[in-house]
């Protein structure tokens, strides 16, 4: 099964109360997709990139399992998971450098808008 959607997005405030800033990642590059945030990788990240709306990817979810979960849309919201590098702390945390260190297909996102959009039969 293949995936598309924004895993991050930009300039709102989240669950955590944290705001992802335009261009935190740098230069991105793929990175293990797990499934909330746990154990080995449940797939592939195959392409990733930025738009006006935040961070997308387009990945393969190879673990049986989980992608009945994704077509059940348990699994329908989107995490990247980051350790934070350069912050200001006001009313929310900013985050203006991080590394990005995993993408998870997650139950309730932190980013309500981080959603799988597309999905596909391989």
């Amino acid at each position: 099964m293949r995936i598309r959607g924004h895993a991050a997005i930009y300039d709102r405030v989240d669950r955590m109360g944290d705001v992802l800033r335009r261009g935190l990642f740098g230069a991105l590059r793929p990175v293990p997709l797990l499934a909330q945030h746990r154990g080995a990788p449940v797939g592939t990240v195959a392409a990733i990139g930025e738009d006006a709306q935040g961070v997308w990817i387009e990945a393969s979810v190879d673990d049986p399992a989980t992608a009945r979960l994704v077509r059940a849309r348990g699994l329908a919201g989107l995490s990247v998971g980051y350790r934070p590098q350069r912050t200001r702390q006001g009313a929310w945390r900013e985050i203006f450098a991080a590394e990005l260190v995993e993408v998870s297909l997650v139950a309730q996102p932190a980013q309500p808008a981080a959603r799988i959009e597309e999905i596909s039969e391989d």
